[in-house]
C-alpha cells in the first residue's frame, strides 16, 4: 500500500509534538514536492515522505534513525519508503546509501530546507519573495545557520547531478505556497496571507 500524506501525518503525529520538527518536517515535504515535479516523479507520494523523515528525532535525538525501520515497517510503510527515510543519516547514522532520485533529494533538502527558512525569517516579506541570488549570499556566509551540514548539502547536490543553486532555487518555489503553514509570510503576516 503506497504511503500517503494522510497517513505519514497520521503516523507522525503519534511521535512529534515540537512545533519546530512539525514546520521541519512541512518544509521538507513542501521541497520534496517540487523535487519530485522536477524530476517527472509522483509529488503526493515524495510529500509524504518527506513529511515523515524525521518520525523518531523527538524521541531518540541521540539515537535518529535507530527507532524507526522496524517500527514503520510495523506500520504497513512500504519497505522502499522506509529505504529512503533511513538513507537521510546516511553517513550520520545510517549506512543507507541514498540510490534514488527520491532518495538522494530527501539527503539534501533535509538540511538545505534549514537555510532557507533562516534566510527567510531574517526578510520583512518573509520566503515570499526570497530570490536565489538572496539565498545564495547568505548560503556562502558560513556563520549563517551554522548548525546546517553545507558539506552534506554539497555531497547530496553531487549525488543528483545538481549544483546548489538549482536545488535551492526548487526548494524555495516549493516553500512558497506553503508559507503561511510554515510562519515564513514576513512581518506580522501569521496564518492566512492578505489578499
Amino acid at each position: 500500500m503506497e504511503l500517503t500524506l494522510e497517513r505519514a501525518k497520521e503516523l507522525n503525529a503519534t511521535m512529534v509534538q515540537d512545533e519546530s520538527l512539525i514546520i521541519h518536517a512541512t518544509n521538507v515535504m513542501a521541497a520534496m514536492e517540487a523535487m519530485a515535479k522536477h524530476f517527472g516523479e509522483d509529488p503526493e507520494h515524495w510529500k509524504a515522505v518527506g513529511f515523515l523523515h524525521d518520525y523518531d528525532y523527538e524521541k531518540y535525538p541521540d539515537e535518529h534513525l535507530q527507532h524507526t525501520e522496524k517500527e514503520l515497517l510495523a506500520e504497513g510503510v512500504p519497505e522502499e519508503d522506509v529505504r529512503a527515510i533511513m538513507s537521510h543519516g546516511y553517513g550520520i547514522c545510517t549506512d543507507v546509501k541514498p540510490e534514488t532520485n527520491l532518495e538522494k533529494s530527501l539527503y539534501t533538502v533535509d538540511e538545505l530546507t534549514g537555510i532557507i527558512q533562516a534566510c527567510a525569517r531574517m526578510r520583512p516579506n518573509g520566503i515570499t519573495d526570497l530570490k536565489i541570488s538572496s539565498f545564495m549570499k547568505k548560503y556562502k556566509s558560513k556563520g549563517f545557520a551554522a548548525k546546517c551540514d553545507r558539506g552534506l548539502i554539497e555531497r547530496g547536490c553531487e549525488m543528483l547531478g545538481m549544483d546548489v543553486r538549482e536545488v535551492a532555487e526548487i526548494c524555495i518555489e516549493g516553500m512558497k505556497p506553503y508559507a503561511a503553514e510554515i510562519g515564513l509570510l514576513g512581518e506580522g503576516k501569521h496564518g492566512r496571507k492578505d489578499n
